[in-house]
């Protein structure tokens, strides 16, 4: 697991990013949260930010699934229980969106318990909630 704690511009995170999974694809979803930020800022709850970045992944051409639901396999067997994440983008990247004052490890073992149990190798772990900018975590598995 590799665990990449940011909170700085898209400027900066330009050349941090080469070779990179879903590269590509990443700086696409990174460029459609800082904008929900910039626009919105920190104060609302997570189904404020949750609706605005659906529009903003809309607006950009960015494929997402709204709150799909994903099997989970043991074993390699499927089981009954379903889980819900906040969004998945291009079928293949989870973004799990808080709103709260800071990030901890139970968002972070939740964001790894959707990889592991999908199958998915990348998540971002968003939290609108911290005053000074959008915090933004990427785990890869």
């Amino acid at each position: 697991m590799t665990t990449e704690h940011t909170e700085y511009t898209e400027k900066k995170w330009w050349g941090f990013m080469a070779g990179l999974l879903y590269e590509r694809e990443s700086f696409a979803i990174r460029g459609a949260i800082f904008e929900v930020y910039r626009e919105m800022g920190s104060g609302f709850v997570e189904p404020v930010y949750q609706e605005c970045l659906e529009r903003e992944l809309s607006h950009r051409g960015i494929p997402f699934a709204a709150q799909p639901e994903l099997r989970l396999s043991y074993k390699k067997a499927l089981l009954r229980q379903t889980y819900r994440p906040d969004i998945v983008c291009h079928d293949k990247i989870i973004l799990e969106l808080k709103a709260v004052s800071a990030l901890s490890g139970e968002h972070r073992a939740q964001v790894m318990n959707y990889l592991r149990g999908s199958g998915m190798r990348l998540a971002f772990l968003v939290n609108f909630g911290h005053a000074r900018s959008v915090e933004l975590e990427r785990i890869v598995l």
